[in-house]
């Protein structure tokens, strides 16, 4: 049975793509099976180069198959604030934090120019392949006054989705794959990646 590991601590994400290869031929792992495999440094400046740095760590050290993401909201107004600081833009991985420093800084802007979109880029990474397989997803809105909503987690209570009428706090967890950057990233991963793999 063919190992891919999932570059995360996060069990949630980790369901996400066991979906994707959910068969007999392939067993999903996450660095939560590898507790010793320490904390990799995300200095990159692009979404992309901190995704490329994670899986690549992973897989030059356990020599499998390795998909690692990263992810953040892109603010027009703040020129693309918070980008790739997202998770720690006022303290590390504090969404209160986060989120009261995002509205002090676009405060005053109106509704019209408060566009802002999720993005989030997967990197498959396989030993035997020649080159990565990189994927974008992304989802545009606008930026609330206040929090809405008491699910999701980050910045979904500022994230407000005009076709669906609602922050991404708002929404169930069905209704926020089908929309979500994640969701649209994994789904073109799951289109793409049999036909890149080399086992």
């Amino acid at each position: 049975m063919q190992e891919i590991i999932i570059a995360t601590k996060n069990p949630n994400k980790a369901k996400e793509f066991k979906r994707i290869f959910d068969t007999d031929n392939y067993e999903i792992k996450t660095l939560l099976d590898f507790p010793e495999f320490p904390d990799i440094k995300e200095d990159g400046a692009t979404f992309e180069e901190n995704a490329t740095l994670k899986a690549h760590a992973v897989m030059n050290k356990f020599q499998l198959p390795t998909i690692a993401d990263d992810s953040g909201l892109q603010v027009d107004a703040l020129f693309g604030q918070p980008g790739v600081l997202s998770a720690r833009y006022a303290g590390d991985h504090n969404d209160a934090a986060n989120n009261a420093k995002l509205l002090s800084e676009i405060g005053g802007t109106p509704k019209e120019k408060r566009t802002a979109k999720f993005v989030t880029v997967l990197v498959f990474a396989n030993p035997k392949n020649s080159e990565d397989l990189v994927v974008r997803g992304e989802v545009n809105g606008l930026i609330t006054n206040f929090p809405e909503g008491d699910d999701g987690f980050g910045y979904d209570p500022l994230f407000y989705v005009p076709e669906l009428g609602k922050t991404m706090a708002q929404v169930s967890i069905d209704e926020k794959n089908k929309i979500s950057h994640r969701g649209n990233a994994i789904r073109k991963l799951e289109s793409k990646w049999k036909d890149w793999i080399v086992l």
